[in-house]
Parts: structure tokens; C-alpha cells; sequence
């Protein structure tokens, strides 16, 4: 397998990914993973490379995202805090907007998981109507 240690019109991807990124709601996150797989492999990349290396490419957007891309909403695929520097702010950040961590610092992706397209659920009673 080759390897690709980033697109070849990196700055391209990247707005991708945050565009992709802004979208997701308050209270609400995705992995790195299922953001790539919301863009297409960049041009002569076959899919399985990609799949391969697009989650890492992702962290590396959000790595450079701009101040108004919420990066804290972007998680690993087991629902933990990658551990770099700004860890314990990327969980205050979530905290404060109601998402919870298990005893073993995951979120519950059944309750918190982004999923574009999908009415977000506004009332508690919503699910009685």
C-alpha cells in the first residue's frame, strides 16, 4: 500500500473537513474517521488507501482548523479525547454543552453521535408525539 501523508492540494481537503465540521451541532460529535468518509477520495486515490488515511488527514485539518471551526466536537472511533495538550479543554468544551463521559472517558455515540440529516431531537417530549 503507498503512502500518502497528505492530499496533494492539502488546503482543498481541509476546508472540506471544517465546512463538514461547522455543521455539527451543539451538544453533538463526530470522529475523524466518519469525516472523512464524508469526502470523497481526492482524484488517481484508490478508496482503500484512503480509508486507510483519511481519518489522519482529517486530524490534521482540525489541527489547523480556524477559531470558528469547533474542533473540540471531533472525536476519536472509541468516543475519547485523542490525548494532546488541549485535552482537558476539548472536554470542558463538550461538558459545557452537555455531553457526558462514561467512567472510562467515552461518550455514549448512541446518544451524542452527529448524524447529518437526521432531525435533531429539540423536546423531551418529542418522542411521545
Amino acid at each position: 500500500m503507498p503512502q500518502f501523508t497528505s492530499t496533494k492540494n492539502q488546503l482543498d481537503y481541509n476546508i472540506q473537513v471544517w465546512e463538514i465540521v461547522r455543521q455539527i451541532p451543539v451538544g453533538k460529535v463526530s470522529n475523524y474517521g466518519r469525516i472523512a468518509a464524508m469526502i470523497p477520495p481526492p482524484n488517481n486515490m484508490d478508496p482503500k488507501s484512503y480509508k486507510a488515511f483519511g481519518a489522519r488527514w482529517v486530524g490534521g485539518a482540525m489541527a489547523k482548523s480556524p477559531d470558528d471551526v469547533p474542533w473540540w466536537r471531533v472525536v476519536n472511533a472509541q468516543g475519547k479525547i485523542s490525548a494532546r495538550p488541549s485535552a482537558p479543554r476539548q472536554r470542558e468544551l463538550l461538558e459545557a454543552e452537555g455531553v457526558t463521559f462514561d467512567e472510562r472517558e467515552k461518550i455514549d455515540f448512541k446518544k451524542y453521535l452527529w448524524e447529518p440529516g437526521k432531525p435533531l431531537q429539540t423536546s423531551l417530549f418529542d418522542d411521545f408525539k
